[in-house]
């Protein structure tokens, strides 16, 4: 949050709603609002709905840090969500927990095989922002799984993207995804590796979440000129 308000030009103080701090910014004259979600889906959907429904956004940004689950994908590497999913949604039967798709009735449901695809035109404006960082960052496409847990598991770790095909978890971006598919808004998500969701990634998370952060920040602030320069 201290690198985004940074680059953002944040009032210095937030308003606070219930769990979400907001801070009103500006970039290129434009107005912007600047949430702090807080951990977890719950959080995160509520300070998603706040900005569409008080604020009146017409898109949204959603940054921070993830564990990685692609063994190609290295710490401080930046994820680019085209493909996003909520994955501890679903049904426990015959003592196994088989995932859904979110918000379907679990019962009868198919099992989740992928993370859901985003609109091809916010996949397009990934495309640019992944070109327009190349020369700074590790940042490239791929697919992001939410859960309400800190993975900290190689063996789990694995098992998503064997099973998935998903390059990084997180607590939120999922449930953002639901909430601004509902309100019919564009949802850019970019997620900064932290870890690499083994048994020690809760000593890396410390040693680099500032840095993943500052990847983010740089990113989002890319991003933003981007969107100011679309038709």
């Amino acid at each position: 949050m201290d690198a985004l308000r940074g680059v953002l030009h944040a009032d210095p103080q937030p308003d606070v709603h219930g769990p979400t701090k907001v801070w009103r910014a500006r970039f290129g004259g434009e107005a912007i609002v600047l949430a702090q979600a807080g951990i977890g889906k719950v959080n995160a959907a509520a300070a998603a709905t706040l900005l569409l429904s008080m604020f009146g956004a017409r898109s949204l940004i959603f940054s921070g840090v993830a564990g990685g689950l692609n063994p190609a994908l290295g710490v401080g590497s930046v994820l680019l969500a085209d493909r996003l999913a909520v994955h501890d949604y679903g049904i426990i039967s015959d003592g196994a927990f088989i995932p859904t798709a979110y918000g379907v009735i679990p019962v009868g449901a198919p099992p989740l095989i992928a993370p859901e695809p985003v609109e091809n035109s916010v996949r397009a404006v990934l495309v640019s922002l992944a070109q327009a960082v190349s020369e700074r960052l590790d940042a490239r496409l791929g697919g992001v799984v939410t859960a309400d847990y800190f993975l900290n598991c190689a063996a789990t770790r694995d098992e998503l993207h064997a099973r998935l095909g998903a390059d990084a978890i997180d607590m939120e971006s999922g449930a953002v995804a639901v909430v601004a598919q509902a309100w019919g808004v564009p949802l850019y998500v970019i997620r900064t590796l932290s870890d690499l969701a083994g048994g020690d990634s809760h000593l890396t998370y410390d040693e680099m979440v500032e840095a993943a952060a500052v990847n983010s920040a740089a990113c989002v602030e890319t991003l933003l000129g981007l969107l100011a320069g679309a038709p």
